[in-house]
C-alpha cells in the first residue's frame, strides 16, 4: 500500500495531541490542511480513524490499532535521528583502534588525550597486538583504524594516510658509545652484544630487510618483545639496541643513551593510519583522523 510517511506522521501528531488545532501548532501547517490529510489517509486505508467531537479528536478502535504501530515507527525514527545527531555532535560513539603498545605510547597518546578532553563521551577501545593480527581484525571489520609502521602491509584494499616519518637507530650507553663511536660500519656491530625486537615484530622485519640489503648478518644476544625493556636493557649496559630515535628523545637529551651512527644509515620509516577502502568511517573516527592530520605534534 503506497502511503506517504507524512500522512502517518500527521495522524500520529493529531492522535497524540487529541486536537486538530494543537496538531496544527506542532506541525506548522493549517487546520484545513491537516483535516484534508487525515481524510486522505482514511480513504486510502478504508477505515475511519477518528471520531470528531466537541472535545477533540478521539481514536476509533481501528485508529487505536494503527496508532499502536505508527507510534512505535515514528518514535523509532525520532530516536534514530537523535542518535545520529549525538554521533555527529560527538556526544556518543565508539572508536576501535588497532595499534602496538609502542606506537600507542609514543605517537597516539597525545592525540587521544586531546580527543578525550574535547569529546569525553566517545568510547575509545584499543587493541594491542602484532601488526599481522591487527590487519586481519581491520579487514574483518572488528577495528575502525590501524596506526602502524609502513611499509608493512599490502594495501590494495586499505586507505593509507601518512602521519610521521621516523628514524630507526642503534643506541648504547656511554660504555658502548665510547667503544664503537669511531667504528661506524654496520658489519662492526658483530663484535658487540645486540638487543633486537622480537622476530615477529614489525620493527624486526624492517631491521632484517635493512641487514639483508647490505649483506650483513647480525645475530642478537637478546630478542625482546617490549620496546621499553630494550631501552632499559641498553641503559643498564646489556648491549647495543635497535630503537626509534623519536621515541627516545628524552634519553638522548639526558645522555642515558647515545646514538651509535652506522654506515650505511637506516632508511626512515613512516607511521600511517590505515582504514578499509570501501568502508565509510563513522563520524567519531573521522574526527580523530582529522585531529591527527591537522595537529603537527612534535614527538
Amino acid at each position: 500500500m503506497d502511503i506517504s510517511l507524512d500522512l502517518y506522521r500527521i495522524f500520529y501528531i493529531v492522535a497524540k495531541e487529541g486536537s486538530i488545532s494543537k496538531a496544527a501548532n506542532v506541525l506548522f501547517i493549517s487546520q484545513p490542511a491537516i483535516t484534508f490529510q487525515i481524510k486522505k489517509l482514511e480513504e486510502k486505508l478504508g477505515v475511519s480513524l477518528f471520531t470528531r467531537t466537541k472535545w477533540g479528536m478521539i481514536l476509533t478502535d481501528e485508529g487505536k490499532v494503527l496508532f499502536e504501530y505508527v507510534s512505535k515507527g515514528i518514535e523509532n525514527i525520532s530516536n534514530g535521528e537523535n542518535a545520529l545527531s549525538n554521533l555527529k555532535n560527538l556526544d556518543s560513539g565508539t572508536i576501535r583502534i588497532g595499534v602496538s603498545t609502542t606506537i600507542c605510547r609514543y605517537v597516539l597518546m597525545p592525540y587521544l588525550k586531546k580527543f578525550h578532553e574535547k569529546y569525553p563521551n566517545i568510547d575509545i577501545q584499543i587493541n594491542n597486538n602484532i601488526s599481522n593480527n591487527l590487519i586481519k581484525e581491520l579487514r574483518n571489520g572488528n577495528l575502525d583504524i590501524l596506526i602502524l609502521f609502513y611499509p608493512s602491509i599490502e594495501n590494495k584494499d586499505l586507505m593509507i594516510m601518512p602521519i610521521k616519518n621516523v628514524q630507526d637507530i642503534f643506541v648504547g650507553n656511554k660504555k658502548y658509545y665510547d667503544l664503537i663511536k669511531n667504528n661506524n660500519n654496520l658489519n662492526d656491530l658483530k663484535s658487540y652484544p645486540l638487543i633486537f625486537p622480537n622476530s615477529t615484530s614489525n620493527s624486526r622485519t624492517y631491521l632484517n630487510k635493512y641487514l639483508k640489503e647490505n649483506n650483513v648478518n647480525l645475530k642478537p644476544k637478546l630478542e625482546v618483545v617490549s620496546y621499553s625493556l630494550i631501552v632499559d636493557l641498553v641503559k643498564t649496559g646489556f648491549g647495543i639496541g635497535f630503537v626509534t630515535k623519536e621515541f627516545i628523545k628524552e634519553e638522548l637529551d639526558n645522555k642515558s643513551l647515545y646514538e651509535i651512527k652506522i654506515n650505511p644509515s637506516i632508511p626512515k620509516r613512516t607511521i600511517v593510519i590505515a582504514t578499509k577502502n570501501k568502508k565509510e568511517p563513522n563520524y567519531s573516527v573521522k574526527k580523530l583522523i582529522e585531529m591527527i592530520n591537522n595537529n603537527d605534534y612534535d614527538f
